[in-house]
């Protein structure tokens, strides 16, 4: 008897990672169809979104879809096209906004891989009779004996940090293709299979929305409230646009000048609508011990009394060794004594040990000892 070809369906996007996905898996023999994903309608209020473009020109959305389309004639699978506006809008932007309107920073990749194209795209790909879905992501998913989640092969890409709330029903009918792949050897097959798109480069921005003039992105749907510019001890030295708009750590844009060392965001209060700043990078107020945790997704063995693994508190950011306690069902206290920089109500604090993603939350407060910053 011969065996069924498993059947996959991949988040086919219009750039090199997910094609590439394509081909490993007709490599391994799997049954594959594409599907692109619209998710933000780009007609709307580009004019004052900071993203102008004229009826003659096509919207990145679209220039993306167009490469989708070349993909898959090029590797002869079928491509489906499906709208997901609405569910974005409401699952995803909305509570973007929100975290926003709380002067928090909110993470909405994170968001959208959850709500999006690990949900609505799976519940679609499963109606449609397919086994799994597949994504360009660079990450490792294990199916057997135990459902996990590893980080991706090349650490200057891995982007575990980003499915830190997905179930482990998710993963389990989730393939990460290039996963074991490095960029470059991703970028040397696509080139191998003559794609047009081998050497594109990597999209940025908001998981959707692409590249912007932030800013006026926000002022289109949060009304600016400007106010001070505030030292620590109070002194008055300049005027911010709306402390929505100003995320800890930042440097650039604050209009602040002088002689001395560079101006950088240290906190915020919301109340007296005042953007905390100091000169260095290194001022004293930017560096944590302690945070806590909640809306845990936690996919690891589970926590009794304290538990020590290593947390990213950002994307980009290095492991800091770290102590966990369980407060509730969803919520943790992290322990970090050899103290983090610029760890950021409204972001995710990740959570590993070794290769493993044990699970992830939202950093809701932040603390020095006793002392909680206003971040």
């Amino acid at each position: 008897m011969t065996k069924t070809k498993k059947k996959v369906i991949v988040g086919l996007s219009g750039g090199v990672d997910s094609a590439v996905s394509i081909i490993k898996l007709q490599e391994l023999g799997y049954e594959v169809e594409a599907m692109f994903m619209r998710n933000w309608d780009s007609s709307l209020n580009n004019d004052i979104l900071g993203n102008p473009h004229t009826f003659d020109e096509v919207c990145p959305q679209e220039v993306d879809y167009l490469d989708a389309v070349k993909v898959a004639e090029k590797l002869h699978v079928k491509l489906h096209r499906v709208d997901f506006v609405d569910e974005y809008w409401q699952k995803v932007f909305s509570y973007f906004l929100s975290e926003y309107k709380a002067n928090r920073t909110p993470n909405p990749d994170i968001l959208c891989n959850k709500e999006i194209k690990f949900k609505v795209f799976l519940e679609k790909a499963m109606a449609m009779g397919f086994d799994y879905i597949a994504m360009g992501h660079y990450a490792r998913s294990v199916h057997e004996p135990e459902v996990q989640l590893l980080r991706g092969l090349d650490a200057n890409k891995d982007q575990s940090y980003f499915l830190c709330q997905l179930t482990k029903e998710q993963i389990a009918k989730t393939l990460f293709p290039v996963g074991e792949m490095t960029k470059s050897e991703v970028r040397a097959l696509a080139k191998k299979y003559d794609l047009d798109i081998a050497g594109k480069k990597d999209s940025t921005g908001v998981c959707f929305i692409g590249e912007r003039n932030f800013k006026l992105f926000l002022k289109n749907y949060l009304p600016a409230n400007p106010g001070k510019i505030e030292t620590l001890e109070g002194e008055v030295v300049g005027q911010h646009d709306g402390i929505m708009y100003y995320t800890i750590g930042q440097r650039k844009g604050l209009g602040l000048g002088g002689a001395g060392e560079a101006w950088f965001v240290l906190g915020k209060d919301p109340k007296r609508n005042v953007l905390l700043v100091g000169r260095g990078e290194n001022q004293e107020y930017l560096y944590s011990n302690r945070a806590i945790v909640n809306k845990l997704n936690w996919l690891g063995p589970e926590i009794v009394g304290e538990f020590n693994c290593v947390a990213k508190f950002r994307y980009r950011g290095a492991d800091n060794k770290v102590i966990v306690r369980k407060l509730d069902e969803d919520t943790v206290e992290v322990f970090y004594p050899a103290k983090a920089k610029a760890v950021t109500p409204g972001q995710a604090a990740v959570f590993y040990d070794g290769e493993r993603l044990l699970g992830g939350g939202t950093i809701d407060e932040v603390f020095m000892n006793q002392e909680k910053r206003k971040y």
